[in-house]
């Protein structure tokens, strides 16, 4: 016996859900993301050092980016029709609007993925293979290492639409591009 969904969460039409859908979604959790039609959930509750990493990440890069540059957290970038994920952090070229509810590639420089139990395989190669062929030309994956947190940086090589890493970074995130940063990475957890 099949188990019945409740009928919020039945797509509108029979090709199912398409990115623009989630604007009109009241019922769906709070960071219902969508990648190639399917609704993704949060089902877990985020670790305490998931949650204080993005934040204080996200102040850093804010006190870094250069006038032009937005950061935002937990905002969903429209990849195509049916893909919407939502990165932890990103940073766009566009200013700051109190009613947008999404982000589209050529808007956006850099994206960030804090990896957690949940969501590793979707961080560590759906989301970049899709960020990639989506053209933003920056792509972060923030590990939790017994060391401490790890970056590893990723640029867009545009022929190929794919990343190429470019460091991993311990200790010190130090990077010139998408624009000039330089964090204590220790300072980001306790």
């Amino acid at each position: 016996m099949a188990a019945e969904l409740p009928e919020w969460m039945l797509p509108p039409r029979p090709s199912g859900w398409e990115a623009d859908d989630l604007d009109h979604w009241p019922q769906a959790p709070r960071h219902t993301e969508l990648i190639d039609g399917v609704p993704i959930f949060r089902l877990s509750p985020q670790r305490s050092w998931h949650s204080r990493l993005v934040d204080n990440l996200t102040f850093s890069l804010q006190q870094a980016a250069p006038d032009g540059i937005e950061i935002s957290l937990e905002m969903t970038v429209r990849l195509d029709k049916r893909s919407r994920p939502e990165p932890d952090i990103l940073a766009a070229t566009v200013a700051y609007d109190p009613d947008r509810t999404r982000y589209l590639p050529d808007e956006v420089v850099l994206v960030i993925e804090v990896v957690s139990e949940e969501s590793a395989d979707r961080d560590r190669s759906i989301k970049p293979f899709k960020y990639a062929q989506a053209g933003i030309p920056h792509f972060w994956r923030v590990e939790d290492e017994p060391s401490g947190p790890a970056v590893h940086v990723y640029e867009l090589d545009t022929v190929t639409r794919s990343y190429v890493a470019t460091g991993i970074h311990r200790e010190w995130l130090k990077v010139a591009v998408p624009f000039p940063v330089a964090v204590d990475l220790g300072t980001l957890t306790p």
